[in-house]
């Protein structure tokens, strides 16, 4: 503004030297000296002004700052130091597979974790497949992204619904289930509950062959056994045998008979209101879907010029992470990126509470009818003494 008016001050002699005009008189030259001086110090009296604002803003927000700092008790950050203790100490998370053979359970789980745990898996034959029973095969591994740690447990169930008689086939899952259960009970009530390893298994995946009008009774009967006593969630198998119509039809289908015969399934948990747009949409989808038509593969394909896990065939090729063939990215999502906690609360606040439950009532009826006294003697209130009497009289006295 100064550069503009001192410019200004001296444009007009130029300008009539220039164009050869008559020069002003003393007092109209004066006059506009004097216009352009009063302009410029208005100018600095504006910039001062300005100025003087600036530090008074300034002194003002410190002095917020300050005030701010004063009232700031810091529990506000109470939950970064849960994130940082929960990062360091990691996390573990135990996952059971179950169905028939051959229905992609190790494809799937490879599928979902990015990883190979059955290397050294051995496939059996159709006449071993006869004398098979059920067994219970562990697998751990550690897995780390972004620098959280996750141990992985996944219970195989090879030789489940493989036999010819299938009767109480599930038997040796239950007991299983019910073993973890029991040994957190002992470690909890134990001396050294400080470090407890968590083996109690937090969701069961449970596969239903895609051929057939819907639950079959071995399927029936096993989720019925296991609801009371995990979290179970159901597939629908090599979903890329089925068209869109056949698999909408066969959802239906099994939704109308888990409503029928009674059986809990894990629920989705409702969305607090606060929850923004796009999670409540997420939840309404996953609610849409179960149970999952899903397709699992490990080999990758090329396709649209991009290279993408899924499977060949003569007709085209199907891609496990596309939506719109399979409900894949959909399990994925919820099992690791949204509801992987949930599983774990509803295992630890219902399942394993009413087994715990359960276990108490059971020592309790056994104990009344043994007429045994209880192990946890109930120690008599000792009686103060006189001088413990007068002591704390003259303590009340002083306060």
């Amino acid at each position: 503004m100064n550069e503009f008016l001192l410019d200004l001050r001296f444009f007009y002699p130029c300008l009539v030297s220039s164009l050869k005009l008559p020069p002003l008189s003393h007092s109209i030259s004066l006059f506009l000296s004097l216009s352009v001086r009063h302009l410029l110090y208005l100018s600095e009296q504006g910039e001062s002004d300005c100025c003087r604002a600036e530090e008074r803003e300034r002194g003002q927000g410190k002095e917020n700052k300050e005030n701010q700092e004063k009232q700031y008790v810091g529990f506000a950050t109470l939950p970064n130091q849960v994130h940082r203790k929960s990062v360091k100490k990691g996390f573990d998370f135990t996952l059971m597979v179950a169905g028939e053979s051959g229905m992609g359970k190790s494809t799937l789980v490879n599928s979902l974790f990015l990883t190979d745990l059955y290397k050294d898996r051995k496939l059996l034959n159709a006449e071993e497949r006869i004398n098979q029973t059920v067994e219970i095969i562990k697998h751990t591994v550690d897995i780390e992204e972004k620098g959280v740690k996750l141990k992985l447990t996944i219970v195989d169930t090879p030789g489940f619904g493989d036999a010819v008689n299938n009767n109480e086939c599930w038997k040796p899952i239950t007991d299983y289930i019910d073993q973890q259960f029991e040994q957190y009970f002992r470690d909890e009530s134990g001396l050294n509950r400080k470090n407890i390893q968590d083996n109690r298994v937090h969701c069961c995946l449970y596969f239903i062959p895609p051929f057939g009008h819907g639950l079959r009774p071995v399927d029936v009967e096993f989720m019925k056994a296991l609801h009371e006593k995990v979290n179970i969630i159901p597939l629908i198998a090599k979903a890329d045998c089925l068209t869109p119509n056949e698999i909408k039809k066969l959802k239906d289908r099994i939704r109308e008979e888990i409503d029928k015969f009674g059986i809990k399934v894990y629920q989705f948990p409702e969305c607090d209101s606060d929850e923004d747009e796009e999670f409540k949409q997420l939840d309404k989808e996953l609610k849409e879907c179960t149970p999952f038509a899903v397709i699992g593969s490990n080999t990758v394909v090329e396709a649209r010029g991009q290279r993408v896990r899924g499977r060949l065939y003569p007709w085209g090729i199907v891609e496990v992470e596309n939506q719109s063939h399979c409900d894949f990215v959909k399990l994925r999502n919820m099992l690791i990126r949204s509801h992987m906690h949930d599983l774990k609360d509803v295992t630890c606040d219902v399942h394993y509470e009413n087994y715990r439950a359960q276990c108490i009532q059971e020592m309790t009826r056994y104990m009344r009818d043994n007429r045994m006294e209880s192990p946890l003697p109930i120690l008599p209130l000792s009686t103060p003494d006189v001088d413990t009497e007068k002591l704390i009289k003259m303590k009340d006295e002083e306060v």
